[in-house]
């Protein structure tokens, strides 16, 4: 049965969280890793990482949604996946929401995934276009400009078509009742707490991020600085490198150049790890910037295990496309209500955010994380 084989990669799954968990640092009362002392002039710390997903929560809600669907006719279920960007973090989640419509029994071909290969928003709404036009009756996004994204999102809504926010919440849009993915604000945190140990309480830091306004971005940056309060770290510098690698690397650089009392670096967007690795290393500066990142690209693992980037805060972009799948099926097939009474009791204290989880890898996991990956088959 299809259900087995995914109850035993979740329990796999649970077994390699525990070793991770045993391996990372001690937690305080609210969860968070334990620091240094505001204002600590001690030498900068290894981190060690603890890594909490929510696989065992959200494959109990996948259950719960498939049994509802069985029996049922999903041969009207057009759903799609459109993401931020063609970036290596995105590929677990195309994974992921294939899986889901596979185990679903829902055709390939009524399943579609599109990442812009430019991260540009008229490649985004382009393509939304096009699934409109094909019959599309519910799809997922990280909606590369949510203000922008509203009035259309609105339109959709009224139309019967399902929106589900994914990756980036969708505030004051029809959409904002449910959020699938990373809790924003406490991945930043935890990339804070990390930088305020490697820094040992002091210094400047600049964060570099693909976009100043997407609720993603906003939520993690907030969620970073208020980690470092109370500290001497000072975030010197904000920049947008507008979705490209590229663009980050040369940011990174000329910051470097310019700023030589920067000793770490926040990378927001997953492919800004990598950028920001390379800059330090072209500087020579590896061993005085500490890096600080989000998401697992393979060159970000690679760099961790190098020991360029000190540790990445993780999500878990796979769960973001199964259990994605899941819910737009339900949508279509259930209706909006009978599907939130079958997601409620799993979402988080907000009431709105069904989140897939939120760790940090370091040096120290890096194979325990890779493991995980593997056993997910996106590894």
């Amino acid at each position: 049965m299809i259900h087995t084989r995914r109850s035993r990669t979740v329990a796999a799954a649970a077994v390699v969280l525990i070793s991770l968990a045993a391996a990372g640092c001690s937690k305080n009362a609210t969860g968070s890793s334990a620091s240094n002392s505001a204002g600590s002039s001690a030498a900068p710390v290894a981190l060690a990482g603890s890594v909490t997903f929510n696989q065992t929560s959200l494959a109990k809600l996948d259950a719960a949604l498939k049994s509802a669907l069985a029996g049922k006719d999903l041969s009207k279920v057009d759903i799609a996946m459109v993401v931020n960007v063609a970036a290596d973090y995105w590929k677990a989640g195309q994974v992921g929401f294939l899986k889901g419509c596979s185990d679903l029994g829902i055709s390939k071909s009524k399943c579609t995934y599109f990442a812009p290969p430019n991260g540009k928003l008229t490649e985004q709404n382009s393509e939304l276009e096009t699934l409109r036009s094909q019959g599309v009756t519910g799809y997922s996004i990280s909606a590369i400009d949510p203000t922008s994204a509203a009035g259309t999102i609105h339109t959709d809504v009224q139309k019967g078509i399902g929106v589900l926010a994914i990756d980036s919440p969708l505030p004051g849009t029809d959409a904002a009742s449910l959020y699938l993915g990373t809790p924003n604000y406490t991945a930043g945190f935890q990339a804070g707490t990390a930088m305020k140990q490697v820094l040992g309480g002091k210094g400047k830091v600049a964060i570099l991020v693909g976009s100043l306004t997407a609720s993603n971005a906003t939520q993690r940056i907030a969620g970073f600085e208020a980690a470092l309060k109370g500290t001497k770290i000072t975030v010197a510098q904000k920049v947008n490198d507008n979705l490209q690698a590229s663009t980050a690397t040369s940011d990174a650089e000329t910051i470097l150049a310019n700023n030589p009392d920067v000793t770490g670096l926040y990378g927001v967007y997953s492919y800004d790890g990598p950028a920001l690795a390379q800059a330090v290393t072209s500087a020579g500066k590896t061993a005085s910037v500490h890096i600080v990142s989000d998401d697992s690209d393979a060159q970000t693992l690679k760099f961790i295990k190098s020991g360029v980037i000190s540790g990445t805060v993780v999500q878990m972009p796979y769960q973001q496309g199964y259990t994605g799948a899941y819910i737009l099926a339900a949508e279509k097939v259930l209706g909006k209500s009978a599907t939130m009474a079958l997601v409620k009791p799993y979402l988080e204290k907000d009431g709105s955010t069904l989140s897939s989880g939120v760790g940090l890898v370091t040096k120290s996991d890096l194979s325990a994380y890779q493991s995980l990956e593997s056993q997910l088959g996106i590894g």
